[in-house]
């Protein structure tokens, strides 16, 4: 079970730390911009069938993803059903 929780953790501050760097500028043979595909991979399974769900929200002329939210929304739940 603590294997479990700490998954679940772990993969929550995954989905923060693609959060984070999305916001970073940078060009796409930055060392940073390889980060940020790592990320995009990792956390891509779960979010895709949540925008598939949530279509961004209108800001102006922007579109505010808000499926990583609510995914991190979900693993905290899990985690504290679980742990």
């Amino acid at each position: 079970m603590a294997v479990l929780c700490f998954l679940i953790q772990a993969y929550a501050l995954v989905v923060f730390a693609r959060i984070v760097f999305e916001w970073i500028p940078v060009s796409y043979d930055h060392p940073v911009a390889r980060v940020r595909g790592v990320l995009r991979a990792v956390t891509e399974p779960l979010l895709r069938p949540l925008r598939a769900i949530l279509p961004p929200v209108r800001l102006g002329g922007v579109g505010l993803d808000l499926s990583p939210l609510v995914l991190m929304l979900a693993l905290s739940l899990l985690a504290g059903v679980i742990c």
